[in-house]
């Protein structure tokens, strides 16, 4: 009785979301038809799906742009934030010197960024990527370097103890002691690199998810630009559950101890 009772408690526990969803979409469904809501301002679901479903043959090739902008930002935030962290945890001066840069470029609206790029490099697909880039490298340069600060004392001295080489240390103890910080800002920085392409396509794009929601909104197309956007945040979704999938498996180790705080909570 015991099990079946947990069980059925983790069936609902993981279709809880899914049946949130079906009730959203069915109270928004009720509500445009009762209301006689036009759909030039809130489209039905179904209408929607139809006018997302006319461009079926067109969005592919907007999502695959959109998707391609959205993990080169991120792989080249990622390739270049990663050893940014370790330089700046390596030296104080280092860290006093290159933060505050970074903080202010942080704190900038990237809307307000997106024009000059425009201008440096035209409007071809290396303004959104740079938008991308930007916006996913500062969550990571700083998820690193706090992973990076948090090793214990202890274990560098032991590892100083048994004249383990600065590869050693940093392959097996920086390294794995860091990951589960380092998947953590990932898990943000994808999201905001989705974003960053977004903003680039809106600043100025014929191709892209962006583009399509322009492009929709001027000819006032309401069911494609809520299609458009459903389209992004699944595409967000699973890009985040790709990134816990791989923490899963590089992380085993963080990933267990994590489930047994909870189920302990």
């Amino acid at each position: 009785m015991v099990n079946m009772g947990s069980r059925s408690k983790k069936v609902m526990t993981g279709l809880a979301p899914y049946l949130a969803i079906l009730l959203m979409v069915g109270l928004w469904q009720g509500a445009t038809w009762m209301l006689s809501i036009p759909d030039w301002l809130l489209p039905s679901p179904v209408v929607v799906w139809n006018r997302t479903r006319a461009w079926s043959t067109a969005l592919p090739f907007h999502i695959g742009i959109t998707l391609f902008e959205t993990l080169t930002g991120f792989l080249a935030a990622l390739v270049i934030g990663v050893p940014l962290a370790m330089i700046i945890v390596s030296s104080e001066t280092l860290r006093r010197a290159l933060y505050p840069p970074l903080v202010m470029l942080q704190v900038v609206p990237k809307i307000a960024i997106a024009p000059l790029f425009l201008i440096w490099v035209g409007y071809g697909m290396t303004s959104k990527l740079l938008m991308a880039f930007l916006v996913a490298f500062f969550p990571i340069v700083v998820a690193t370097a706090a992973g990076l600060e948090t090793i214990p004392a202890e274990l560098l001295d032991m590892s100083r103890v048994l004249k383990a080489s600065t590869m050693q240390v940093f392959l097996g103890i920086r390294l794995p002691w860091a990951l589960p910080h380092i998947f953590s800002g990932m898990k943000v920085a994808i999201s905001l690199a989705l974003i960053g392409a977004i903003i680039g396509e809106f600043v100025g794009s014929d191709t892209g998810l962006g583009y399509v929601i322009v492009a929709a909104s001027g000819s006032m197309n309401t069911g494609l630009m809520f299609g458009a956007i459903v389209i992004l945040a699944l595409m967000g979704i699973v890009l985040f559950e790709l990134i816990e999938l791989l923490e899963r498996w590089l992380c085993p180790w963080y990933v267990s101890s994590t489930s047994v705080v909870q189920a302990s909570t």
